[in-house]
């Protein structure tokens, strides 16, 4: 296929495979396993799988396989593998590179599951972890040294919307010899460029954006063929972490619409923080996009956006919190984002309950802090509710 598709144009025909039915629709390979024509076969495909032969879905599937081509298309990637969820693809991508002894560098505004993977799961096999302030490049080059594996971070932050310098971040760990592994869920693939400056590895949660309505878990790792088919993949396929193929299915069309979804969801996003800028019951907003932010130049650097979430603090903290959130109607209290569905998420009490209340107070997650993951509706219907749950 050709290389020279616009983003639009891979995300409808990239790595699509047709059988001997012509089928439009990419069709589900609803098969765990597949036979073989002789026992020789058999035998030369467990050796040695070709292009286009799959022996277990655990391992590989024409679905999957399809979407995996079409995502690492769309990230600039060589390869990916397509995981069970996106903490199947942030355990596998770190887990499967590193051994006991190994150092990595983390920045520690960080999802809960991430921070569990990297001080209770790695740390419990030997696997040394360094966490710096992810905006301070100073602290990334004290903490990065010859000895470091891998760098970890959020390209932006879980919930309160802190942008790492990729490309910066990046020179530091490829002078000392380090892996840049990205959790670039909030950029979307839509906005990312995370190739480009300088990420060897890229994970995403599918669960949000690529889905996009709710409908199913999944992940996915994008890198290079050597990482992903000779580090990743053997570690995955003994682990059982593969994605479905009706997930997988799901994912493909989910993928069709994303780049007008993630650019809808972004317009109304700034409309939404400038709103939420004028309304005198908010402490404060925090979105990328609006020129107030003190990393606006770098999101419109990084991606050209500042994406699909706003955060924002209410004031009088989490009795205030509750009560914006039990006056809402069109938007859903939830835990997930990227849906279609706009979406609030009352952080301190949920997503990031089980961190100690320092390390909350460390990251900004407030009691009255508010992520919201703009959807689709009408941005007039959306700035209605949320001024009169504000009221």
């Amino acid at each position: 296929m050709t290389k020279d598709w616009k983003t639009r144009t891979k995300l409808v025909h990239e790595g699509s495979r047709r059988s001997q039915y012509g089928e439009m629709a990419e069709a589900i390979f609803l098969t765990q396993g597949f036979a073989y024509p002789t026992a020789e076969s058999a035998e030369s495909r467990f050796v040695q799988a070709g292009e286009d032969e799959f022996i277990y879905a655990r391992y590989g599937n024409p679905t999957t396989r399809m979407f995996e081509d079409r995502i690492a298309a769309l990230e600039g990637c060589e390869d990916a593998f397509a995981t069970a969820s996106g903490m199947a693809a942030v355990n596998g991508a770190l887990t499967s590179m590193l051994r006991a002894g190994d150092h990595v560098v983390s920045s520690r505004a960080l999802f809960g599951s991430c921070l569990y993977i990297l001080e209770e799961v790695l740390t419990r096999y030997g696997v040394h972890v360094s966490f710096v302030d992810g905006e301070d490049l100073d602290q990334w080059r004290a903490a990065i040294t010859p000895a470091t594996k891998a760098v970890f971070f959020e390209s932006m932050s879980n919930p309160t919307l802190q942008l790492v310098d990729i490309k910066a971040v990046a020179e530091i760990a490829h002078a000392n010899g380090a892996l840049v592994v990205v959790d670039n869920v909030f950029a979307t693939p839509i906005f990312s460029r995370a190739v480009e400056q300088g990420a060897d590895v890229i994970v995403y949660s599918t669960t949000k954006h690529v889905d996009g309505q709710g409908r199913a878990l999944g992940g996915v790792i994008c890198g290079s063929k050597d990482f992903i088919r000779k580090v990743a993949e053997p570690y995955l396929k003994h682990t059982g972490a593969a994605m479905s193929p009706f997930t997988a299915w799901i994912m493909l069309n989910g993928m069709a619409t994303l780049d007008l979804r993630c650019r809808a969801m972004a317009e109304s996003a700034l409309k939404i923080a400038q709103a939420l800028e004028q309304n005198p019951a908010v402490a404060k907003v925090i979105y990328p996009g609006l020129a107030s932010h003190p990393q606006h130049a770098l999101a419109m650097a990084q991606m050209g956006s500042g994406g699909t979430l706003v955060a924002f603090e209410i004031k009088g903290g989490k009795e205030a919190a509750f009560k914006f959130c039990n006056a809402l109607d069109i938007i859903k209290i939830s835990n997930n984002l990227g849906d279609a569905k706009t979406i609030a998420t009352h952080p301190a009490t949920t997503t990031h309950q089980r961190l100690p209340q320092p390390q909350k107070d460390a990251l900004g997650i407030t009691g009255g802090l508010i992520r919201l993951s703009v959807g689709l509706e009408d941005a007039g219907d959306l700035i209605a509710e949320l001024t009169a749950a504000l009221a």
